[in-house]
């Protein structure tokens, strides 16, 4: 028996990584900014741009995000690019139209380095 095209498109091994990780974030955002939180500590800038990328696809895309973050979407697009390096601003921005925020934990023991002059 045959299956039919819809059936096929829906099964999950006619989905790419991409497109299921995409998926999963949409349905859980939790889990979104659990991976960008994993990616931000342990990535290189192209793993972080990349991570963000997936992320804004799932809540929308670029170009719906832009606009819901109040930023140029050609800019934002160049921004999310695997060379992109945004701004603390934009970065904030896109995170609250995605209803995610930027965090700092500590990550070792003991007292801050800190030069004093």
């Amino acid at each position: 028996m045959k299956r039919s095209k819809v059936a096929a498109e829906r099964s999950p091994a006619s989905r790419s990584h991409e497109q299921a990780t995409v998926e999963s974030f949409r349905r859980h955002p939790k889990h979104a900014a659990e991976y960008l939180d994993a990616v931000l500590a342990d990535g290189d800038r192209q793993e972080i741009m990349t991570a963000l990328r997936y992320v804004a696809d799932a809540f929308g895309g670029v170009a719906q995000l832009a606009r819901r973050a109040r930023l140029n979407p050609t800019t934002l697009y160049r921004t999310l690019s695997s060379k992109g390096n945004p701004e603390l601003s934009s970065l904030t921005a896109m995170l609250d139209a995605m209803g995610l925020q930027l965090s700092v934990k500590a990550v070792r023991r003991g007292r801050p380095r800190v030069a004093l002059r």
